[in-house]
């Protein structure tokens, strides 16, 4: 796929394996350096074991397999051999090399926004990183039928064996929408160990059953050049059995051991044909021959990966045998995952390099065939500056409005996204995913307008005349995936990236029943990790989703959004002003200052009336800078009593706060009602304004738009909140101006009824707010 003598021609092994040994140095040097520094009385941690199990796969990945145009996401652990790579082919500056783990420094774990030399994937949550190049790819296939076929490109992930416990993984591997991607490999580290001991019966042929079953080319990596040749003798196939039918526990045993004791302890209860086959193999050869396993064999490991270029129409998974700890004292110790080496071994380990304490951090010499080659690779597959995303040219509002009739949020939404249909410059970029959830989410008319993706024409048996036309094909624009928020996440967070890795911007929009983003949160997190830009739309949400009872009512998720960084959260009550955020979010996309968008949406039809009624009180682009700031003032208060009050409130439930401000008002209590837009704009331009109080990453702003929403005047009232959500998402307000707040939401599990019962079990009926009110008032007198 990528053209390079390099990688035509037969690779130089003997080369390879000194680049190879002076990797496994400097990878363990780097950890061992970063531990002789004081972290505050905490380990500064490591993982030499771990690293040294990856470096003859990762020596044979980037100098004898992979170009320019491939992506590749390293296995968590292995983060020291990715660096020394980088170091060696000339893109990382040697002062890095003594901050690993430090602030400004290398991060633990590969990470594409904090790393100077990881443009590719960030990983660390483990299992996330071992399926993201599936979903690259994925979105590579999409773009290459929507504007025209990029240079080739391979996507590999370097896995830990124990990565494939997480069942992300498997939700991935299965995913229909994923199938057919030939230029996907998975490289399985499998060492057989875990964190805390090695794993028995790891039963790796179950393993690649259940990916050969899931439609994946399997190779298997197991044993090395000596042990095939060895094999391959009379009486060989007793040696193969021996160490086959060993376990884990058993083989990983014998790294302690060597010489006369390891011939003892490897033969017991073995045949008599078996040691008398290995009567010819003397006691000092007997380890590099019982260790030789496929994945420290580069000639192995190189034929592995080349059979996998031949499979175009299936993704390949390379399961390579490795030790943990290969070519160290803790090699096959069940506790060396969080193990170091001391310092004496560390000046044993320098000086079998050939290297000394002036030399240890040196690059290998430019004008020697190791340097050469380096260079070369550096050359060839080092990363490059990303252009700045496109800005997209969206309308600050995309459809038209009909104010005279209620709507709903979600049912807004799927009238945004058919009209944005009509705007190619748009259009074109975007992409909508869902988990098998599009038409209760309101996309059957994006769908219908814009077809289904599929890579190849599929039939449709149904023909015309139904209410959603589902007919995939390579020009259709939205991607149906099975239940899985996870591979959700995943798939969005890729396509968000598809500037950034494919040379072409887009624009994902996914939706989700809002309780289940929290079972996508974990894939949701790493997306926003890793820069990635989308907007999300959890609908429906809360206890006004009354009749489907607690198990699809949402209540903690405006706190994640409001929380998580990379995203802002808005919860519209009206049709226009999801309009405008939804403009906004588009072209929040391509900012470089910009974030990926949360809209929590309903699908409670609402009364649009007072939002008319606002615009004409604000003006058209007043009110819409409000609704962007994150809030504006729904209803001023008459002036009536001494008595005064202000409801807050957000989404479905502001019609039962207006109607509150009535009865309180008939009551002589003066009620200034805010339709909170956006509490996570809100909250993060207060904690800005704190400023010097707080450490911030941004300098303090002058004004904040809470001071807009306040007046003067009535900084001193109460302030009841009113949420369907949990009540602690708003209740933040009132420390703003130091104002007293009674916070109405959901602070347990919902159950099923209708909206005025979960309503009223809940707090949030008109008279049961307007009692929250009065006590309010008269807590404060």
């Amino acid at each position: 796929m990528a053209a390079s003598a390099r990688l035509n021609n037969p690779p130089d092994l003997a080369v390879l394996r000194t680049i190879e040994q002076r990797i496994l140095w400097l990878a363990v040097r780097m950890v061992d350096h970063a531990n002789r520094t004081d972290a505050g009385g905490i380990k500064t941690g490591g993982h030499q074991a771990s690293s040294a199990s990856m470096v003859s796969i990762m020596t044979a990945l980037w100098f004898a397999h992979i170009g320019g145009d491939d992506k590749v996401a390293v296995k968590p652990h292995a983060s020291p051999v990715y660096h020394a790579i980088k170091y060696l082919t000339g893109e990382l500056d040697r002062s890095y090399l003594t901050r690993l783990r430090r602030l400004g420094g290398l991060q633990a774990y590969p990470s594409r926004t904090k790393d100077p030399d990881v443009a590719d994937f960030s990983t660390g949550s483990v299992g996330l990183g071992a399926v993201a190049p599936l979903f690259s790819a994925a979105a590579r296939r999409y773009i290459d039928h929507h504007f025209g076929s990029r240079p080739p490109a391979r996507f590999i992930a370097t896995v830990g064996d124990a990565e494939l416990d997480e069942g992300n993984v498997w939700e991935a591997i299965s995913e229909p929408a994923l199938q057919g991607l030939g230029n996907v490999t998975l490289i399985i580290d499998l060492n057989r160990q875990s964190l805390d001991r090695v794993v028995p019966g790891i039963q790796s042929g179950r393993l690649q059953r259940l990916f050969g079953d899931a439609g994946w080319h399997v190779v298997e990596a197991k044993y090395g050049n000596r042990l095939e040749a060895a094999f391959a003798r009379p009486g060989g196939e007793n040696l193969r059995r021996h160490i086959d039918d060993m376990s884990n526990e058993e083989y990983q045993s014998l790294f302690a051991f060597e010489g006369a004791d390891l011939r003892s302890r490897f033969l017991a209860g073995a045949p008599a044909e078996l040691k008398t086959f290995l009567d010819d193999v003397a006691d000092q050869d007997l380890a590099t021959l019982v260790g030789d396993l496929g994945g420290h064999d580069l000639d192995i490991l190189i034929r592995s990966y080349r059979t996998c270029d031949a499979e175009i129409d299936r993704p390949s998974v390379v399961f390579a045998y490795t030790v943990k700890g290969w070519g160290l004292p803790i090699a096959g110790d069940p506790l060396n995952h969080s193990a170091l080496l001391s310092p004496a071994q560390i000046d044993r380990l320098r000086m079998a390099a050939g290297l000394t304490p002036d030399t240890e951090w040196d690059r290998l010499p430019a004008d020697s065939a190791e340097g050469m080659l380096c260079a070369t690779v550096g050359d060839e597959i080092n990363n490059e500056p990303t252009p700045p995303r496109p800005v997209v040219p969206v309308p600050p509002e995309i459809s038209s409005q009909d104010g005279s009739r209620p709507t709903s949020t979600q049912e807004q939404f799927g009238r945004v996204l058919v009209a944005l249909g009509n705007d190619p410059a748009v259009a074109g970029r975007m992409v909508t995913v869902s988990p098998d959830v599009a038409t209760s989410t309101n996309l059957g008319g994006w769908i219908n307008k814009m077809g289904v993706f599929s890579p190849t024409e599929r039939a449709d048996y149904f023909g015309d005349g139904r209410l959603l036309r589902w007919q995939p094909g390579p020009s259709g624009h939205h991607i149906e995936l099975g239940i899985s928020e996870m591979n959700l996440f995943l798939l969005l967070g890729q396509l968000g990236l598809a500037h950034d890795h494919h040379g072409e911007m887009l624009i994902p929009i996914g939706t989700v029943y809002d309780p289940f983003v929290l079972r996508g949160l974990d894939a949701l997190v790493y997306s926003l990790y890793n820069d990635s830009r989308f907007i999300v739309a959890g609908t429906p949400s809360g206890v006004s989703l009354a009749p489907e009872g607690g198990a699809h009512q949402s209540s903690i998720t405006p706190s994640v959004g409001l929380e998580l960084p990379g995203i802002t959260y808005c919860e519209p009550t009206y049709g226009r002003a999801l309009d405008w955020q939804l403009s906004d979010g588009i072209s929040a996309l391509a900012d470089p200052d910009g974030t990926s968008l949360y809209l929590r949406l309903s699908t409670r039809p609402i009364d649009q009336t007072p939002f008319e009624e606002a615009v004409h009180r604000y003006g058209l682009a007043n009110l819409r800078s409000a609704v962007l700031a994150g809030g504006y003032r729904l209803r001023e208060p008459s002036a009536v009593g001494s008595a005064g009050v202000v409801l807050a409130g957000s989404g479905p439930t502001m019609p039962e706060v207006l109607a509150a401000a009535v009865l309180l008002e008939e009551e002589g209590i003066s009620a200034t009602v805010l339709d909170l837009t956006s509490l996570d704009r809100l909250f993060h331009e207060w904690r800005r304004h704190l400023g010097g109080a707080v450490r911030s990453l941004r300098p303090a702003t002058a004004t904040i738009h809470l001071e807009n929403l306040l007046q003067e005047s009535e900084r001193h009232l109460p302030i009841v909140t009113i949420h369907d959500a949990s009540i602690h998402a708003m209740a933040w307000i009132g420390s703003v101006f130091g104002q007293r707040v009674l916070p109405i939401g959901v602070d347990r599990f919902g159950e099923s009824g209708t909206i005025d019962e979960l309503y009223e079990s809940f707090g949030l009926l008109p008279e049961q707010i307007v009692n929250a009110a009065v006590a309010a008032v008269n807590l404060r007198s």
